[in-house]
């Protein structure tokens, strides 16, 4: 057994969409479910100590995207955000979750938000950490970079450059992320071949109104305010030079309603960086009412 499993000592469940496997976790037992979306590149290892504090009480969900973590790899896939929320949507239907209190993070937040304002009847609460749901208003260097034709699908697929550097610049707080944890992180996207949806996501990222995904992410900006009668908590990493501070602001003035949790010495990686200060303030915002549905 790898190291790096000891840390993600959760069994597997699969659900078939179309010719592939959506791999989640599903621990614990509850009618509230807690349902734990990632981004690029990370996968549901990212939310382990959530899916660890809470199992015992309630029931946790942690997808793997397609492409992503223990789920399929297919080399030839309509890697998009419509369809990664099209997949989360199918899964919530499949297994009729309901009083969801979603958790979303980095590309998780369009992929979580999404799909919450397409089955706004399952929703009961959320928590954002470092995100985005709206078109991107800059494109950082060092991720455009990965963008650029023949070098960027080398540096990404090739020498796995996005995710290792992920390891070290997204966290503020830890000086380093331990050999266990970086393995584990590193573990699904082992070679050329199963870095496709690292590249693809990247890729997906629209750089003007003409990109399908644009109009997506603009979609969903427009109906956030279908969730602004939830009860919602931010809870953000101020050191991220990705998702910065003006993504935070953005996101506050359609859920004006949001509870805002500002770390200030915290990156990108929320749930590596601090995770303790995220499972206290879950535990308080889980305690108090929510919207049931």
């Amino acid at each position: 057994m790898a190291l790096w499993q000891s840390e993600y000592p959760f069994g597997s469940h699969y659900l078939t969409i179309g010719a592939n496997r959506l791999h989640y976790v599903d621990e614990g037992r509850g009618d509230q479910p807690i349902v734990c979306v990632h981004g690029n590149p990370t996968w549901s290892f990212y939310y382990r100590a959530i899916v660890k504090h809470f199992r015992n009480t309630q029931r946790v969900i942690a997808v793997d995207h397609i492409g992503c973590g223990l789920s399929d790899k297919p080399q030839k896939y309509p890697y998009t955000l419509a369809q990664h929320i099209a997949n989360l949507q199918l899964l919530w239907q499949t297994l009729d979750l309901r009083n969801i209190t979603l958790v979303v993070h980095d590309w998780g937040g369009a992929i979580g938000l999404g799909t919450a304002i397409a089955e706004p009847h399952r929703v009961a609460r959320i928590v954002i950490l470092n995100t985005a749901a709206f078109p991107p208003p800059y494109i950082p260097w060092r991720i455009a970079a990965c963008r650029w034709p023949l070098i960027g699908p080398f540096a990404v697929r090739g020498l796995n450059l996005f995710n290792r550097a992920a390891l070290t610049m997204t966290i503020h707080r830890k000086k380093r992320l331990s050999p266990v944890v970086a393995s584990g992180l590193l573990a699904p996207y082992n070679n050329w071949t199963n870095r496709v949806a690292i590249s693809r996501f990247v890729g997906d990222i629209p750089t003007s109104p003409n990109d399908p995904t644009w109009q997506v992410l603009d979609n969903i900006e427009r109906n956030l305010h279908q969730l602004a009668h939830l009860p919602v908590m931010m809870i953000w990493g101020m050191q991220d030079w990705c998702f910065r501070p003006e993504c935070l602001d953005r996101l506050a003035k359609h859920l004006p309603q949001a509870e805002i949790i500002r770390l200030e010495d915290v990156g990108h990686y929320v749930m590596e960086d601090a995770p303790e200060d995220v499972l206290s303030n879950m535990d308080r915002f889980l305690q108090a009412p929510a919207t049931s549905t």
